[in-house]
Formats: C-alpha cells, sequence, structure tokens
C-alpha cells in the first residue's frame, strides 16, 4: 500500500502542496475536485519534477453540487461536474475518484427517500458510463450523520454501488467510521474488492498518531482483503478558542485565501489558517505513522 494526501484543507497554490508532498516522501495527492483549477499539463509536470503520482480526486460538495437535489437543473449540473472530476483525474494519469454524492452540510432532505434514491442512481449511473469511458474507477463515500443523511454506512455506500452497476466501488472513511460502523473491521471486509480508496484521519479528525484508532490493525484489515490502493491522508485541524489553547496559532478562515465558498467548507469543517510550520508538522507526521504501522505489518513481532 502507498500513501497519498488530500490538500482540500489547505487553500494554497498547487506547487506548494506538490513540493511539500515529495520533500516528505509521500508516494502520490489525491487532489481537490476543482478541475477549474488546475492547468493539467503543468500539474502533471510538478508531480513529474516531485516524485509524486496522482492517484486520484475527491469531489467537494459545495453548495450547488448535489446528485439527489429535487431540482433536476442542480442534478444536471452536478452530473457535469463529476464527469470534469473524472476527466481531471484520467488526464493525471489517476485512477480513482472519491464521490460524495450529495452537498457537505445538507441534512434536510428534499423529496421523499425513494424518489431521492432514484435521482441519485440515475445520476451516478450517467457518471459511472463516463468514468469507464476514460478508464477513473467510482469510489462512493458514506460520511457521518452530522454532515449527510443521505450515505452514512459502507452498507449503503455497497448497495448503492450495486444500483449503479459496473465496477463503482466504496471509498471508506476512517473518521467517518468511527462514528458511524458499530463493526469498522467488519465493514472493510464487506467491501472487499469493492473498496476503491481509503481515506485516512483519527477519530478525533487529526493526524493519525493523535486519537484513539489502532492504525496497525486498520492496516491488518486492509491487507487481509487485498486491498492495493493508496491510503490518502485527510486530517482536519479543528481551531481552539478556548483559553487553554495549545493551538493559538490557528486564525480565521478568512485569513486562508480561499474562495468564499471554499471558505465556508472550512469552517463548516471546524478548521481555520493552519500555519504552515503547523501544517508541515502534521503532514510529516501522518507520513511516519502510517509507515511505522506498514512496516509493523510486514515484519511482525
Amino acid at each position: 500500500m502507498r500513501v497519498s494526501m488530500h490538500n482540500w484543507m489547505r487553500p494554497e497554490p498547487i506547487e506548494r502542496t506538490i513540493a511539500r508532498l515529495g520533500r516528505l516522501g509521500y508516494d502520490g495527492i489525491e487532489i481537490s475536485g476543482e478541475p477549474a483549477l488546475y492547468d493539467v499539463a503543468r500539474v502533471r509536470g510538478l508531480l513529474e519534477e516531485h516524485g509524486v503520482e496522482c492517484w486520484g480526486a475527491v469531489t467537494l460538495m459545495t453548495g450547488g453540487r448535489d446528485l439527489l437535489h429535487e431540482d433536476r437543473y442542480v442534478r444536471q449540473g452536478s452530473v457535469a461536474y463529476v464527469k470534469d472530476c473524472l476527466t481531471l483525474v484520467s488526464e493525471l494519469g489517476g485512477r480513482i475518484l472519491s464521490v460524495v454524492p450529495s452537498t457537505v452540510g445538507k441534512v434536510v432532505p428534499m423529496a421523499s427517500a425513494a424518489e431521492e434514491w432514484r435521482w441519485c442512481v440515475e445520476a451516478l449511473r450517467e457518471c459511472q458510463a463516463h468514468a469507464e469511458s476514460v478508464g477513473v474507477r467510482i469510489g462512493l463515500e458514506p460520511l457521518n450523520r452530522f454532515e449527510t443523511y443521505f450515505l452514512n454506512s459502507a452498507e449503503q455506500a455497497l448497495a448503492l454501488a450495486g444500483e449503479v452497476g459496473g465496477d463503482c466501488g466504496v471509498a471508506l472513511d476512517m473518521f467517518h467510521m468511527n462514528i458511524e460502523e458499530a463493526d469498522w473491521a467488519g465493514a472493510i471486509r464487506a467491501c472487499g474488492d469493492r473498496l476503491v480508496d481509503f481515506h485516512v484521519a483519527d477519530n478525533t479528525r487529526m493526524p493519525p498518531g493523535h486519537g484513539a484508532v489502532d492504525w496497525a490493525a486498520v492496516i491488518r484489515e486492509l491487507v487481509g482483503i487485498g486491498y492495493e490502493g493508496h491510503m490518502t491522508v485527510e486530517f482536519v485541524v479543528s481551531a481552539d478558542r478556548t483559553p487553554i489553547s495549545q493551538r493559538t496559532d490557528i486564525g480565521d478562515v478568512s485569513e486562508s485565501g480561499a474562495t468564499p465558498g471554499m471558505a465556508q467548507f472550512l469552517r463548516d469543517h471546524s478548521t481555520g489558517a493552519v500555519p504552515e510550520a503547523r501544517y508541515e508538522a502534521y503532514t510529516e507526521q501522518s507520513l511516519g505513522h502510517l509507515r511505522a504501522a506498514l512496516a509493523a505489518i510486514a515484519t511482525p513481532a
């Protein structure tokens, strides 16, 4: 297994992100699903220069992106967005796209459960056809109940992937699994070869090693199902405004340089403008912790 990292958690020029990942020894990047931001030729050159591969991308379901919206024009626009993300991954030589079907933070349904399920299946089937045409595999990602009412567990994601058909699979996230899965190890085993991607953050949503997750046990389960994809680091550094804060250097998200829409997305994830030194340290610690766990599995006592 290889180790990648997302970049949506920190708005910064892509050249800075890729240079950091290369310098610290990451294998790849799971790039933000914002196709309009990237010049493909330039990003490919940066990846080659720093010895980093594009593992894939993740959809950023900000306002206006929703595959099960009551307005069919919103659904159509969201399908076009997912297709553009799939094309971006393909052009960067990536292999997967982690897809969150509905707007993150939308917690009130717009129609009956049957209607929303039907709308989502129809939309995803169109996305799946495009995925097959460009050689990228979709993984449907469940989130916790506080971020979406739609798709919270591996079981639900497997059912949806089955209706979509083809090689549509599941992307799991250890942070969300800690909230929603009664048996996270069983959820991994249930996915089997349908597991497309695996996102990494501790139960605190901080870097691996900053919480209660037994990462060696997690990796053991991934090895057990024959998972050969990447583990993608996705920690979100929470802001702490209390008098006992050890993270007083984290500024308001308005200082991060994010667009208004992305700034709201980051606020909804309880993070702010994380200083470079802190972000670099957490990025390095994440890789070190995962590599140590991988080594422990490879050479058991």
